[in-house]
């Protein structure tokens, strides 16, 4: 007799439950495959389910994984949240609910066609002509607009959750540009790795086969003259509220992540501006709404989409997936009408129930839903109006009265729908297991003629007790989601395979990424240059400690002044004439390190490094976005340090941080023109600190004992000292420091080799003349790597008498100095020219729920 392990935590969960429950059958009995599950659960113990959770909680982070939230203080760093309870449906329901949703996408495709075709359901008085043309999504240049496969609506995805009658109901459609799958998968993988126990006795089937299919049918849809059609993932950008995903899903797919400046049309076809010069794209799999993807035939104010794209669409010369114009489907209002247009159109009921809905623009429909306001659920029909949701037996009286006039005002403004008792799902809520309202968000896919559905989806559950607040937006939790079935089943994934291997299209460098690489390396090494120096300075001045009111140490003094000189942040310690600053350098060196707005300082620094890096998050393996984590981590850490006795150690570890993101960089990033760029901007960055750390500290001549502390602090910085004491032992000679420092060339960090290393560099690139020609960019940095190997440092050495200004040294540094700042313009020109800063999102309230989830 088998024991039942699971009665502790099963019975506790059934006692809580106060509806009806994913967990029960409608004869109250427990279904066996949550059973199955709960003996696992049980096993685990509540303790070891926290446990799960904090490694849940930690693996999300690590992996980068957000969801922003607009015009929220914290947005950019909202983190996505994951139930360790996954969401169950056995095989057997889940055909049922298939069969109703593939009809529903089949319908939608029919209505989308129809309203930008014949609009027989208008002239047929199926569906009122107001909720298409008073809607924003319907827009008159989509009407036009047809594609390759007999399907248009290409992606489909549909809200779903258990009514009172114990089935799925359709809750809400999504067809402009559907999101989450990346997130359902993301959920998948790390509840594969955090908590494998849950697979024990329960079978799943795979998410895989439905990304498989979205790849096949992208093929289809490319040019038939193209073995190998040229995929693009447009999005709008980092500021996006599911970026994260856009990242995620063009580097699973292996298409190119692009922003609209990426694009441009020309001579009938969409082309990607990469550092190889215009390569013509095939398909575009768009996140960006409907209205902002072409400012010439719709939104003009967009800077998001791609002027001319329509045309290109019209004449067949590029796919788009979902086509512009398809939110038109998702108005709330065509809800009220679906039984009578599946039954048009398809000759057939629906086979799925969604939830009762009644526009307002009827007077019957009117007056029903005037007369049972406190019951129903009001929406705006056009979703894009920025209208929340109201629950009107959560209003007041008075809130009641508003929304009746604003009703009785606008009546065909207006839906409703009855709210319903949907069902709830276990959650583990603050270390217990908490019954949670949950609804399920599925894909599907075009393969041309009938859809594929992903084997499972995105389900939210809600974080707060009997109510439906499932939106991530509002705070929903996500969870992984299980297709059970009884045995385990086959699958043999039909893998798309690129006719010609030749093609290197999918790994194209856009220009906008071209300069984010370059900015990388320059932020990187920017933040590090900063972080050694101050490190060695704060190790100086703890081992000198200043009694308050005495002169400082002359070393020291020439060390503050050459860390203002570093990060240009004036007057700071060049102030000729404030002691008072050299006395108590701590508060100028604090804000130099923890103050976010202080441009140049390091919390300046790594922030800038960071959202530099975010633009170009697909080019980053998991184990570097990890450590794009730890130093988002690290900054938080200075800007929440009082006092800068207790910033030595946390410099310390960003240092050590900072190493690992370019090692980790160095070796994983493909030897292509990224890689040559971001080493181009690293090794400016370092020859322009290492010249302005040289000319502030020995530009003018102080004593040999001087000289000498701050020679150590220039070669330690530069990771020379060890190879310095190695040759000349304990023996002082700036003659000898300088050599070292400016013309030894087996040492990486000497201008000599710094400057060898940016001609490498530079070499690699693409030559926009002569290949066997320098560049611009390369004959600046051969005339100041002459000027550096053609000195002598005898002579640099000589001071004026009068002055003690060394001339020499500072105008060879000053020389060299402009020579390479010049570089950066050069490689501007060259290599990164796109048009105008993208528009931000942050600011136009209508795609709050474009891309919600």
């Amino acid at each position: 007799m088998i024991k039942d392990l699971s009665l502790s935590l099963l019975n506790s969960y059934k006692s809580a439950l106060n509806s009806y429950d994913e967990v029960l059958d409608l004869k109250g009995q427990v279904k066996p495959y949550w059973k199955s599950l709960f003996d696992t659960l049980e096993t685990v113990g509540l303790d070891g389910l926290e446990l799960r959770n904090k490694e849940i909680i930690e693996k999300l982070k690590e992996n980068g994984v957000t969801y922003n939230v607009y015009n929220s203080e914290n947005g950019a760093n909202r983190a996505w949240k994951l139930d360790p309870i996954p969401f169950l449906i056995h095989e057997k329901e889940w055909q049922t609910i298939e069969k109703g949703i593939k009809q529903r996408a089949h319908l939608l495709d029919l209505i989308l066609k129809d309203i930008y075709g014949p609009q027989l359901l208008i002239k047929n008085a199926i569906i009122p002509a107001e909720l298409v043309f008073d809607n924003t999504g319907f827009m008159l240049p989509c009407f036009d607009l047809k594609q390759k496969l007999k399907n248009q609506l290409i992606m489909y995805a549909c809200d779903m959750a258990r009514g009172p009658d114990g089935k799925m109901w359709l809750l809400d459609n999504r067809t402009q540009s559907p999101s989450g799958s990346g997130y359902a998968l993301e959920n998948r993988t790390v509840m594969a790795k955090v908590f494998p126990e849950l697979n024990k006795n329960i079978y799943r089937n795979r998410l895989s086969p439905y990304f498989n299919h979205l790849q096949q049918t992208v093929a289809t849809l490319g040019n038939i003259s193209n073995e190998n059609p040229n995929v693009v993932f447009l999005t709008p950008g980092p500021g996006n509220e599911t970026y994260f995903e856009h990242v995620y899903l063009s580097s699973y797919l292996g298409y190119t992540l692009v922003q609209g400046s990426d694009l441009l049309v020309r001579e009938g076809f969409v082309w990607l501006k990469s550092l190889e010069g215009l390569e013509r794209v095939d398909v575009i799999i768009r996140r960006v709404d409907d209205e902002w993807c072409d400012p010439l035939e719709l939104r003009q104010n967009s800077l998001l989409g791609v002027p001319g794209l329509l045309q290109v669409m019209r004449m067949g010369n590029v796919a788009v997936i979902n086509p512009p114009g398809a939110s038109v489907v998702e108005n709330y209002g065509l809800m009220a009408f679906m039984e009578n247009a599946c039954k048009f159109l398809m000759n057939e009921s629906l086979l799925m129930n969604s939830v009762a809905t009644w526009w307002c623009g009827q007077p019957k429909e009117l007056n029903f839903v005037l007369s049972n306001l406190p019951r129903l659920i009001i929406k705006k029909a056009n979703r894009k109006q920025g209208f929340r949701t109201r629950y009107c037996r959560l209003l007041s009286i008075a809130e009641l009265e508003e929304l009746r006039q604003m009703i009785i005002q606008n009546p065909k403004e207006f839906v409703a729908q009855e709210e319903v008792s949907l069902s709830t799902t276990p959650s583990f809520i603050n270390g217990k297991l908490e019954p949670r309202f949950a609804a399920l968000r599925t894909f599907m896919v075009s393969d041309g003629s009938d859809y594929k559905v992903l084997q499972g989806g995105l389900t939210r559950s809600s974080s707060v007790k009997d109510k439906f607040v499932i939106s991530n937006q509002l705070g929903g939790i996500s969870k992984d989601t299980w297709i059970v079935t009884d045995n385990p089943t086959e699958h043999y994934e039909r893998f798309v395979v690129k006719k010609s291997t030749n093609s290197h299209q999918n790994n194209s460098l856009t220009s906008r990424n071209a300069e984010n690489l370059f900015w990388v390396g320059r932020l990187y090494e920017r933040t590090m240059s900063l972080t050694s120096f101050l490190k060695i300075v704060l190790d100086r001045l703890n081992e000198n400690v200043n009694d308050k009111g005495q002169k400082q140490q002359a070393y020291l003094v020439v060390l503050l002044k050459s860390i203002t000189h570093l990060t240009q942040t004036y007057p700071g310690f060049a102030e000729e004439n404030d002691d008072a600053i050299f006395e108590n350098p701590e508060p100028e060196l604090f804000i130099l390190i923890n103050d976010l707005k202080k441009a140049g300082s390091i919390a300046y620094n790594i922030q800038s490094l960071l959202n530099t890096a975010n633009q170009v998050s697909e080019r980053w393996t998991s184990d570097t976005r990890r450590i794009l984590n730890l130093l988002e981590d690290s900054l938080q850490s200075l800007k929440n340090t009082p006092s800068i006795n207790q910033l030595s150690h946390k410099l310390d570890k960003l240092y050590t941080r900072l190493f690992g993101f370019y090692g980790n960089v160095f070796e994983t990033l493909p030897r292509d023109n990224g890689f040559y760029l971001f080493e181009a901007g690293k090794n400016i960055e370092r020859i322009l600190s290492l010249i302005s750390v040289l000319r502030s500290a020995f530009s003018f001549k102080n004593n040999e004992e001087v000289e000498s502390v701050i020679l150590e602090a220039v070669l330690e910085n530069h990771h020379l000292l060890t190879q310095y004491r190695h040759i000349y032992k304990s023996q002082w000679s700036l003659v000898a420091g300088l050599d070292m420092v400016l013309l030894e060339k087996n040492l990486p960090y000497t201008l000599s080799a710094l400057l060898d290393r940016l001609a490498y560099c530079l070499s690699h690139l693409p030559k926009s003349t002569n290949a066997n020609r320098l560049g611009i960019d390369e004959k600046i940095v051969l005339e100041a790597s002459t000027i550096i190997k053609l000195i002598d440092a005898e002579s640099l050495v000589k001071v004026d008498a009068d002055t003690q200004y060394r001339s020499e040294l500072d105008k060879t540094l000053e020389q060299v100095y402009d020579l390479i700042s010049k570089v950066t313009g050069s490689l501007s020109s060259l290599y990164f020219s796109h048009s105008v800063i993208q528009h931000s999102l942050l600011d136009t309230i209508e795609k709050i729920n474009s891309d919600e989830i």
